[in-house]
């Protein structure tokens, strides 16, 4: 079917990562996902509530890793995540999996009950990756497996046939700490534990408001979530590469992104530009945030204009990280703009992003 590796562990419930989830909820390190709460880890932790009658659990991964990545051209362009560089693995995993249960169904003879997930159901996919031998938890919390690192995408099949169950894996990171010490914003609070807020990943896809101004800078030239904790593992150096041609980069998706005309791109633009590909996930006005401060942190004159036109014509989410981009780079042309523009302000926010951006070119 075209998966990397499988796995089979049990449907008892993961009683151990049920706490461990509860912990970092209550600890405030899930904040800004909404839709992760208590009830969703209750029910993703026991599978019985899922899938009445469930016996057992098939943990599926697939890679994602292309061998060649285009160079990153030196100006004005961003960077996305490897993961969105094909195809959005939702669509591609989901079908696989429903034609792999229906499988399974014709080589036994009859039809068997499963539910199938892809990241979007309650099901905590890296707990169950671990428990069936896919793989071991990263200190970055990815699940690093041995021969595809953590370049994988996850899937499972809930079912109600009674199967073998697989080993954990005993592999560890060892004394490894280079995903700790290499995030820029120090997301990977210890080893293990990750401060949803502070991710970049976080930061560019999921978080629909303003980013802390502290965290800008430091979020350098990506503008769809981040690879650095996994550029920088051991464990990826000889990862396998996919065969699965939905994930090749170039045919579906994109390496990098050409920020400058990103700026004036319109809603059915980016739907025509981005639908079947994961960036579509951040939204219009979510990817031009972004593009704003990898351009601030770029520091190049030539986003200037561009930059103050959405400073004057775009929605006020824009117009307030197009004018800390300004900020950033300077300039008359900017100083002019940006003092025009903040006379002009309605919205509180906005105008006192604008505020703070002439004082630094004061």
């Amino acid at each position: 079917m075209g998966f990397d590796l499988v796995g089979i562990t049990s449907a008892d419930p993961f009683e151990a990562d049920e706490k461990v989830a509860m912990d970092r909820l209550n600890e405030g390190l899930m904040d800004g996902l909404p839709w992760f709460h208590e009830g969703r880890i209750r029910r993703g932790t026991r599978p019985q509530e899922i899938l009445p009658g469930a016996r057992s659990i098939i943990s599926l991964a697939m890679s994602y890793l292309s061998e060649d990545i285009p160079e990153k051209p030196k100006s004005h362009a961003g960077r996305v995540a490897r993961y969105a560089m094909g195809k959005d693995y939702h669509g591609v995993m989901e079908k696989r999996l429903k034609s792999f249960v229906k499988g399974l169904s014709e080589h036994i003879g009859s039809d068997i009950k499963a539910k199938v997930y892809v990241d979007t159901g309650p099901m905590l996919d890296r707990a169950v990756a671990e428990r069936s031998g896919i793989g071991w938890y990263g200190k970055n919390t990815n699940i690093l497996t041995s021969t595809h690192g953590s370049w994988v995408f996850l899937g499972q099949v809930i079912t109600d046939l009674d199967l073998d169950t697989d080993e954990q894996s005993k592999k560890t990171c060892g004394n490894c700490t280079l995903c700790i010490d290499q995030c820029p914003t120090g997301a990977i609070v210890s080893p293990y534990v990750l401060d949803n807020k502070r991710c970049i990943s976080y930061l560019t896809i999921e978080c629909r408001g303003p980013i802390p101004r502290e965290l800008r800078p430091l979020m350098g030239d990506w503008v769809f979530g981040c690879d650095i904790c996994q550029d920088v593992c051991p464990v990826n150096r000889k990862a396998a590469s996919t065969s699965e041609p939905a994930f090749q980069i170039g045919e579906h998706g994109f390496s990098s992104l050409d920020l400058i005309p990103l700026l004036r791109i319109t809603d059915n633009e980016f739907l025509e530009k981005f639908t079947g590909t994961p960036i579509r996930r951040a939204k219009r006005i979510g990817l031009v945030r972004n593009v704003c401060i990898a351009l601030g942190n770029m520091g190049d004159m030539a986003a200037v204009p561009a930059l103050l036109d959405v400073l004057f014509n775009a929605e006020p989410l824009i117009r307030g990280h197009s004018a800390w981009a300004l900020g950033r780079i300077g300039g008359e042309e900017a100083k002019t703009g940006l003092n025009l523009a903040f006379d002009l302000e309605v919205d509180t926010w906005a105008a006192e992003e604008m505020q703070l951006a002439i004082e630094q070119l004061s």
